[in-house]
């Protein structure tokens, strides 16, 4: 059995999970990570994407959109603005939020926040993505 540490995370409206893994990986504002026991301490920003939650003999999927994330040696608290199971997301929803925010983006009105229509895409295409595991 590999090391393991203990997993946090928490969404303003719930304590989404707690836990014994033996590695999480997610994507940061720097790029996508993988934290094993021991990993140097480090706090990072969280940008869209799938949290991967590897438990002894068993990979869970969350979507997982933005938030901050501290990493110690034996423990990994994520504080997620927003997080969900596959279960949980709407696809029909998840899906036409991608079309308008796909839509934002290629009409060029000068209106459009651009920084925000490429969040909501990509908050979009995480769900869709969570979805599918």
């Amino acid at each position: 059995m590999a090391d393991t540490f203990t997993l946090k995370i928490i969404a303003p409206d719930r304590e989404f999970y707690e836990g014994d893994v033996e590695m999480v990986e997610l994507r940061t504002t720097e790029g996508e990570i993988g934290v094993y026991k021991g990993h140097i301490p480090l706090t990072a920003v969280i940008a869209p994407g799938i949290v991967r939650i590897h438990e002894p003999g068993e990979v869970k999927y969350a979507a997982l959109h933005s938030g901050f994330v501290e990493i110690l040696q034996d423990s990994v608290t994520i504080l997620a603005e927003v997080v969900e199971w596959p279960e949980e997301i709407d696809v029909n929803r998840a899906e036409e939020a991608k079309v308008r925010a796909e839509r934002r983006l290629t009409e060029h009105d000068s209106a459009t926040n651009i920084p925000r229509a490429e969040l909501a895409l990509k908050r979009a295409i995480a769900r869709i993505e969570a979805s599918h595991k």
